[in-house]
């Protein structure tokens, strides 16, 4: 098993991000929010680049043998009420799941948050997603909520689990 590398994305990972994002999107067990399209490589660079002048979030990459094989995607909530909560996304290639990935970055995820003084992070996932709720639910996640059709999946509505993980507890 080889070892990977988590680091911070930087503009030039682009590419190699957008076509991370489109195979997993492409998986027929419907993985991500966006089943069909995903922004394009300029726009994924100009978004890369604009978090270089943005502390309040980051996208963070687990790299093997110099492939892109996991992303995480973290963002502060602007509003004064909520400026202590973060929300995340994750996404591991098919081939890296169940390897230390997802928690890798996930670990990622709370350094920054301490960094960032963010008290508690959040995250939708399907719940037909059984994998990625056991390893939220294993890092330390803990289900707050379940959102019946909350996000536009197609022709139709797909229901989330509000899963949360607090770095100072109440």
């Amino acid at each position: 098993m080889t070892a990977f590398v988590i680091r911070d994305a930087v503009p030039g990972d682009a590419a190699a991000l957008v076509e991370l994002a489109q195979k997993i999107g492409a998986e027929p067990e419907g993985w991500l929010i966006a089943d069909d399209a995903w922004r394009g490589v300029a726009d994924e660079r100009r978004y890369l680049k604009a978090l270089r002048r943005h502390p309040h979030a980051g996208v963070f990459v687990a790299e093997e043998e110099g492939e892109i094989v996991g992303r995480l995607s973290v963002a502060r909530d602007p509003h004064p009420a909520s400026y202590h909560v973060a929300d995340l996304g994750l996404m591991v290639a098919a081939g890296h799941r169940r390897r230390g990935v997802g928690r890798a970055l996930l670990a990622r995820a709370v350094a920054w948050a301490r960094e960032s003084r963010v008290r508690k992070l959040e995250l939708h996932v399907f719940p037909h997603n059984a994998p990625a709720i056991a390893l939220y639910e294993g890092f330390g996640f803990v289900k707050e909520g379940y959102r019946r059709a909350h996000y536009r999946r197609g022709a139709g509505y797909v229901d989330a689990i509000l899963m949360a993980y607090w770095i100072d507890e109440p």
